[in-house]
């Protein structure tokens, strides 16, 4: 099944790099199920991703970067949601491949941002990732490029972007809605969201963190692109 597939993919790439599900999993996802349930399928399983890696990781938690990062999300997560009941799916479809290809584009080049440092640059890139992740499942681009101009390590960054994703994606799952799937597709996602983590784990010890990045990073931009030219091939 394509859709087990998918999220098989993303939460063997999630558990392998620390990143990446949504990127990697989204683009595919929005082409199975639709714009609507593809990007709240990736809200709800995102949002487990990352409270299960939260669970061993939640002291390293920045607090005082976190809350207006989560302030900021709460905020434009309403228009998202409204954005993707409202615009029509080949509209949509461009506007969600547009967001995933320059986010990868954005990530692979560590854009250095002024605006994205400081308070200031967190309710920013807050703000960006509410909006993105309720209207395309990607809010995770802006937190990654805050976390470029902020200076953080890798082990800075990866629980404090859980975190982040746990919040973001609760409340984008408040405001949408549950998808529309089966008991069957449900089992078919739980399962592929635990052998993906087997995989994961798997192999993280046997692949470098850069080739690992570069992977996630190149199959991103290759949904991106596709969702894209899919959107607007509908126009």
């Amino acid at each position: 099944m394509f859709l087990a597939g998918a999220v098989l993919l993303g939460a063997s790439v999630q558990w392998l790099t620390g990143m990446g599900f949504a990127l990697v999993a989204v683009p595919a996802l929005i082409l199975v199920l639709g714009p609507a349930d593809g990007v709240v399928l990736a809200n709800c399983a995102g949002g487990a991703i990352s409270a299960v890696g939260l669970a061993s990781g939640w002291r390293q938690v920045r607090p005082g970067a976190m809350v207006p990062l989560c302030a900021a999300a709460a905020c434009t997560v309403p228009a998202g949601s409204w954005m993707t009941r409202r615009l029509p799916e080949p509209l949509l479809l461009s506007v969600m491949g547009a967001l995933v290809t320059v986010s990868v584009l954005l990530v692979m080049y560590g854009a250095q941002v002024p605006a994205l440092r400081g308070r200031g640059g967190a309710v920013t890139a807050g703000a960006l990732g509410g909006f993105m992740n309720a209207a395309a499942g990607v809010g995770g681009p802006p937190v990654s490029l805050y976390a470029v101009n902020a200076g953080w390590t890798v082990r800075e960054f990866v629980p404090n972007a859980q975190f982040y994703s746990v919040v973001v994606n609760i409340l984008s799952i408040t405001a949408n809605g549950l998808p529309h799937l089966t008991a069957g597709h449900w089992t078919a996602v739980a399962a592929a969201l635990v052998t993906g983590a087997a995989i994961g784990r798997a192999v993280a010890g046997r692949v470098s963190e850069k080739r690992a990045r570069l992977l996630v990073l190149a199959l991103a931009l290759t949904g991106g692109v596709t969702t894209l030219g899919k959107g607007l091939w509908g126009l």
